[in-house]
């Protein structure tokens, strides 16, 4: 019950955090792409954060924590949240005062895309038991090399560029573009920190990027 309600109450606050920073630009509550978002997002999380409480307890414990201990990590995590806060705004305002116009083909087909990124992002929390929210190897730990971890050595965080490059595409908004755009160098700088952790802690790491050589796209990086 108290991991319930730790998880019930941070989803309640994700929710209306983001509303607050949407709409409130906006300056109605009547902003369609808005409220699409809002559900593109929050169910199919809300449907996942259920299905770890039933099945794996612990490991929605450990996506509950988001505290990294680490000083690369930490600038890494506050370029994010700041760059969630300036695209969310952007979009409200652009939506409020139109300064970009999006292709209703255009938002389909971002929003087709999300959703199609949120799968694979529970594909890699179903192969990797190890996934956590923070970086640091777990006693025990093991190398997974399966599944989508045979194509790409990161593939959560190639999901996550997908999924919030799709973001101010379902918004409506090509300025809000500009701040998401940010994400990919802030995933590379968190990338690099972790595979430095992770080849000088986690045995087998090594023989696993001579593997798979790709850390974040196929046949590019």
């Amino acid at each position: 019950m108290k991991l319930l309600a730790e998880a019930l109450t941070k989803f309640a606050c994700g929710l209306l955090l983001v509303g607050l920073l949407i709409f409130l630009p906006a300056g109605t509550w009547q902003y369609t792409y808005g409220w699409l978002l809002i559900c593109l997002l929050f169910i199919p999380m809300l449907i996942a954060g259920f299905v770890m409480l039933v099945k794996s307890p612990e490991f929605l414990k450990k996506r509950l924590d988001v505290k990294e201990k680490q000083g690369t990590q930490k600038g890494v995590v506050a370029v994010s949240g700041l760059m969630f806060i300036v695209g969310f705004v952007v979009a409200g305002l652009d939506f409020r005062f139109s300064w970009s116009y999006v292709p209703t083909w255009v938002t389909v087909a971002a929003s087709v895309l999300f959703l199609i990124a949120y799968a694979l992002y529970a594909e890699v929390m179903r192969e990797n038991a190890y996934l956590s929210r923070t970086i640091k190897v777990e006693q025990g730990q093991k190398v997974v090399d399966t599944g989508l971890y045979g194509i790409v050595r990161h593939p959560m965080y190639a999901v996550t560029v997908l999924l919030f490059l799709m973001m101010p595409l379902v918004l409506g908004s090509w300025y809000a573009l500009i701040a998401f755009g940010t994400y990919p160098a802030a995933i590379v700088v968190r990338l690099k920190d972790e595979e430095a952790l992770l080849t000088k802690e986690l045995p087998g790491y090594e023989k696993y990027k001579q593997k798979v050589k790709w850390r974040l796209l196929p046949f590019v990086w």
